[in-house]
């Protein structure tokens, strides 16, 4: 079972979130703002966050930046329609999705299963370790431990970045669209993701170039899309 914690200052939109989330056979547990989150998260075993924006004490915001210091499970955020640009900080803050409320239960869930499902990677076991090693340049993944190495240097992504470049290294050389990497990544169709792609695009350039406005490996087809370089 699957352990899903819910942040919100409002408790009616927490509790509707787990009655929708039970049904779906996952645990939930509950928080109202964000400090109680970062105790919760210290002490359990938690594999996905639903995070408002909005919260007294500890915002979304700060709460996302606060996780992302010493946890990998993917966020999802809840925004407003009027909270664009916080949907894009947040996504900055480390943040893998997010949903607008309002919100219907059947599109909360979707998400929720496919975050699950690329971070888990349900079903995905490969016999030989050897056939999930990814490599071009100095740039290896292993796609059975989950590691990302530069330079022989381990190096942190949240699982979407992560799941980003594993997809564009396996097709390193092809070039690939906004709404083709999304459709891929995200495994459903791609509406207005260009904001989500670009976000997570400039995160993994930051952690794999040695100058990220002049990529090695990452490139930019202005007008078609992204490739990793086959190196």
């Amino acid at each position: 079972m699957y352990r899903i914690l819910v942040v919100d200052d409002e408790k009616e939109i927490v509790n509707a979130i787990e009655i929708y989330l039970s049904k779906e056979g996952y645990e939930i547990l509950k928080a109202y703002n964000g400090k109680d989150a970062l105790e919760i998260i210290k002490n359990q075993e938690i594999h996905l966050v639903i995070l408002d924006i909005m919260m007294p004490e500890m915002d979304g915001i700060e709460t996302a930046k606060e996780i992302r210091k010493q946890y990998s499970m993917p966020i999802i955020m809840l925004s407003a329609k009027s909270e664009d640009y916080d949907k894009i900080l947040g996504l900055n803050m480390g943040a893998d999705d997010y949903v607008t409320k309002p919100f219907s239960p059947m599109e909360l869930i979707a998400r929720v299963n496919s975050t699950i499902r690329r971070y888990t990677k349900l079903g995905n076991i490969v016999e030989k370790e050897e056939k999930n090693i990814y490599k071009t340049g100095d740039l290896v993944i292993n796609d059975m431990t989950k590691e990302v190495s530069i330079d022989g240097k381990i190096v942190k992504f949240t699982p979407t970045e992560y799941n980003i470049l594993c997809f564009l290294t396996q097709n390193k050389g092809k070039v690939f669209s906004i709404k083709q990497i999304y459709e891929n990544v995200w495994n459903e169709e791609s509406y207005g993701a260009e904001n989500i792609i670009a976000v997570h695009i400039r995160h993994i350039r930051e952690k794999i170039e040695i100058n990220p406005k002049e990529p090695k490996y990452l490139k930019v087809i202005w007008g078609i899309g992204y490739k990793i370089e086959n190196i």
